[in-house]
């Protein structure tokens, strides 16, 4: 059963402003994000992305960052390259308020935008 839907859009030239300020993404990623937004060709592209998908996860808990701040929500990719959420203690304690025991993503890119969905899903 669907727990919780959430969708955000991000520009992609917004956010290679924002990468100007170093502060910014010591803030809202983790060491892993850095370092795989660091690594890629297109950095801005990737962290628009992942911030998407932050912003995302937690509109679907309904909460927005009043109750998870943006370094812990953590994004990974598998060995194809997909995004998945990498539920972390503090993540898996604000799924459980909501009655959601996993967390689906899906990002997108076209133009200046990128998009995330995030869906939690609990038991009925």
């Amino acid at each position: 059963m669907i727990r919780g839907l959430g969708c955000d859009v991000c520009a992609i030239s917004r956010m290679q402003k924002i990468m100007e300020n170093p502060r910014f993404l010591e803030r809202w990623f983790t060491e892993y994000e850095r370092e795989y937004i660091g690594a890629r060709k297109n950095s801005a592209h990737t962290a628009a992305g992942l911030f998407a998908a932050k912003e995302a996860f937690v509109k679907a808990l309904g909460a927005g960052f009043a109750a998870l701040t943006p370094d812990k929500v953590s994004v990974r990719h598998d060995g194809q390259g997909a995004p998945y959420y990498a539920i972390n203690e503090v993540m898996e304690a604000a799924m459980r308020q909501k009655g959601a025991s996993a967390a689906h993503l899906s990002i997108s890119h076209d133009g200046d935008a990128a998009m995330a969905v995030a869906i939690l899903e609990g038991a009925a």
